[in-house]
């Protein structure tokens, strides 16, 4: 079996992997960082959103091989290392982002990344990114409204569903 090395949470990790290992798989079943969910094996629900080489990926639709030397970041790297959380992190408990929590690693993948490429997104914008994530317990307004508090923006008018 083919040995893949890359950079996951900014530590170096290897492994022996078949072809058809996905980088889902590699993350949960090899490195035991299982923060990464498997929601639908299709990549349908975002459950799976991982950082490689700083752009969001569904890592169920990627196979470990493919991130052989990326730089790869899963939300058990998004916090500080004291376990300070990360804005977003912050935003989604500040603002009942979550519910039942299966859904969050993506979602907050999914937020970081949008957040980078527009630091102030509107809430249709925000909506339209988020596309590819489902949540089956919120209805989303919640978490919306958490990834604009994290750009920074007055949420405060903003209704609590």
């Amino acid at each position: 079996m083919p040995q893949v090395n890359m950079t996951v949470n900014g530590k170096p990790a290897s492994g022996d992997v078949e072809g058809r290992t996905l980088l889902v798989e590699f993350l949960r079943e090899t490195l035991d960082l299982t923060g990464t969910h498997v929601g639908c094996d299709t990549s349908q629900c975002g459950a799976c959103v991982v950082h490689v080489n700083g752009k969001a990926v569904k890592s169920c639709t990627m196979f470990a091989a493919e991130a052989d030397g990326a730089e790869v970041l899963t939300i058990e790297g998004v916090a500080a290392p004291d376990g300070t959380l990360d804005p977003v992190q912050e935003a989604f408990h500040q603002h009942h982002g979550l519910q039942c929590g299966f859904c969050t690693p993506g979602m907050v993948m999914s937020a970081k990344a949008l957040l980078a490429e527009n630091p102030t997104p509107t809430e249709a914008e925000v909506r339209d990114y988020l596309e590819g994530n489902i949540c089956r317990c919120t209805g989303y307004h919640n978490i919306v409204k958490a990834i604009m508090a994290a750009s920074g923006q007055d949420v405060s008018k903003i209704a609590a569903e």
